[in-house]
């Protein structure tokens, strides 16, 4: 698989998916005006690296702001790494977030109570 590997913009993050490096990053902001569109590709990467996935595979996002499309999105991409531990790969969410960042917090432990796969929050 050709690995996917985006530039930050003003409204997108920094996006590297690469699993020959075993990378999957997900960095900066979020609030395109199309989400569907931007994620739409992320997803489907996803959904095909899934049917080979590595052994493990770690998801980090590390969003300082992302608006209600974009998480949306992000939570398609986090069942995607659930669907991979189903199939038996370990597989793991590290949630990102700012110290006093009570939103982003918030939103790692919800991730938490509504998914399978282990969710790490990790304060910055």
């Amino acid at each position: 698989m050709e690995p996917i590997c985006l530039n930050p913009t003003e409204t997108t993050p920094e996006v590297v998916f690469d699993k020959k490096a075993g990378i999957f990053k997900i960095t900066g902001r979020s609030f395109p005006e199309d989400s569907l569109t931007f994620y739409k590709p992320l997803l489907n990467w996803l959904m095909e690296y899934s049917e080979d996935a590595n052994d493990p595979t770690v998801l980090e996002v590390q969003l300082e702001y992302f608006n209600s499309g974009s998480l949306k999105q992000v939570f398609k991409l986090l069942y995607v790494i659930e669907d991979i531990m189903e199939l038996g790969k370990e597989s793991k969410v590290i949630w990102h977030y700012k110290k006093n960042d009570e939103l982003m917090l918030q939103k790692g432990q919800e991730f938490q109570k509504f998914l399978e796969v282990p969710v790490e929050l990790v304060e910055h």
